[in-house]
């Protein structure tokens, strides 16, 4: 029987107590606090950050259309048409035609049999994941996966095995692993990884995933309306759509709106529909985000090759200004042509957290947003300035943000250089 006199442990002592609390405490103190910045205005290029004009670079608005006026004014005619939001679940009564259009049309985009729509990227990849999956499965994951993907994992209850970041030797010995033990096997990638920007090594993880039978997914919340002929992503870039059996997206970014959805077979996509708790038990998205997405896709499938390029020559612009002011940045990796994969993502190595978060605050104040990715977003000692580029940024805009990172690291010496 437990002795009553005890001190019960209290479930929040970890409020208290936490790692991160002194460099939290000192962070707010001295106003070096990254996160949580407001913003006072529509996302575009140039933006105002607390009462302040400041360039945007920490956006992922890739393609600009969050402010087009044609996305702007599908969302108000969603409003006007079903309201502030539906009140339920897909499943139960919050399924508009606006939902079926999109997924149809987000399945025609993709070149798939079906698409199913989630209120959030999160839960696409959580419902997704953990509907497909059961305990005795295994599911193998990159290491630089978004953790969206290893939260979908660890909620399928499957054996989760991860292999070290594009380590094809890794995700081989794994797929050794489940064959030998006669496991059904999901390999799960992302398309381009979020922190760091570079492209997946698509075409031998497919090879693998065929030789040894497993299921593959892709997600492609930052590859959609950026690679690709049509901006269907890093599959399609790769030639490999009909390689891939499951490929999600967001509508965050490219899709200027919020929400989600997962592409592929008819039955597998059907299944999710009664399966997947994360879109059973989840409120269906507001009509005017709906709204919003289902706007900028079609302008995406319009004009896209134009946003595509405009977007990813800024990308290249970028990266070869602070290539040229010595700094170091993370390279995106080679296509099969050898040519280089470009993508919106264009980080920059700072190394320890403390000074990642001093240069953030430097090009803040100097009228520069960036995105500080710390551990354990990314390895220790990899501290990050993530920074991400617009279909919308001018040259000019870019090349007053070279002129602030130019004037800001001379103030640090330390910094990695090229």
């Amino acid at each position: 029987m437990a002795d009553s006199t005890q001190t019960p442990v209290d479930v929040f002592e970890k409020a208290r107590t936490h790692e991160r609390l002194e460099q939290l405490e000192a962070a707010k103190q001295g106003d070096l606090l990254p996160y949580f910045r407001i913003l006072k205005s529509q996302a575009g290029p140039v933006v105002d950050m607390e009462g302040r004009e400041t360039i945007m670079l920490g956006s992922n608005n890739y393609l600009g259309l969050t402010t087009d006026p044609r996305v702007k004014q599908a969302a108000r005619d969603a409003l006007e048409a079903y309201g502030t939001g539906v009140t339920g679940s897909r499943l139960l009564n919050g399924t508009t035609p606006l939902h079926l259009d999109l997924e149809r049309e987000l399945a025609e985009w993709m070149g798939t049999e079906d698409a199913i729509v989630f209120t959030t990227g999160y839960q696409s990849n959580l419902g997704a994941i953990s509907a497909i999956l059961d305990p005795g499965d295994t599911v193998i994951c990159d290491s630089g996966d978004h953790a969206s993907i290893l939260d979908g994992c660890k909620l399928s209850g499957a054996r989760l095995r991860p292999f070290r970041h594009n380590r094809m030797d890794k995700l081989e010995s794994m797929l050794e692993r489940s064959t030998a033990e006669r496991s059904p096997t999901l390999v799960v990638v992302d398309g381009v990884f979020s922190m760091e920007g570079d492209v997946c090594d698509l075409p031998p993880i497919v090879d693998l995933c065929k030789r040894f039978g497993a299921r593959l997914m892709v997600d492609e919340a930052h590859g959609v309306g950026v690679l690709g002929s049509r901006g269907a992503g890093a599959c399609e870039l790769f030639g490999l759509e009909d390689e891939v059996d499951l490929r999600m997206g967001t509508f965050s970014k490219s899709l200027a709106s919020c929400g989600g959805f997962v592409a592929g077979t008819e039955e597998v996509i059907e299944y999710m529909r009664i399966a997947s708790r994360a879109f059973i038990f989840s409120a269906s998205a507001v009509p005017a985000a709906v709204g919003a997405a289902l706007g900028a896709l079609r302008i995406i499938r319009s004009e896209g090759p134009d946003l595509f390029e405009r977007l990813l020559g800024n990308a290249a612009y970028l990266r070869q200004g602070l290539r040229d002011l010595g700094l170091k940045v993370v390279e995106p990796g080679t296509l099969p042509d050898g040519t280089e994969a470009t993508t919106p993502v264009v980080p920059v190595m700072v190394g320890e957290d403390w000074q990642a978060v001093l240069l953030w605050k430097a090009l803040f104040d100097a009228g520069l947003y960036t995105n500080v990715a710390l551990h354990p977003a990314v390895p220790p000692g990899g501290a990050l300035l993530r920074t991400s580029l617009m279909a919308t940024h001018e040259r000019d805009h870019l090349d007053r943000a070279l002129g602030i990172f130019d004037r800001v690291t001379g103030d640090f010496p330390d910094l990695p250089r090229a």
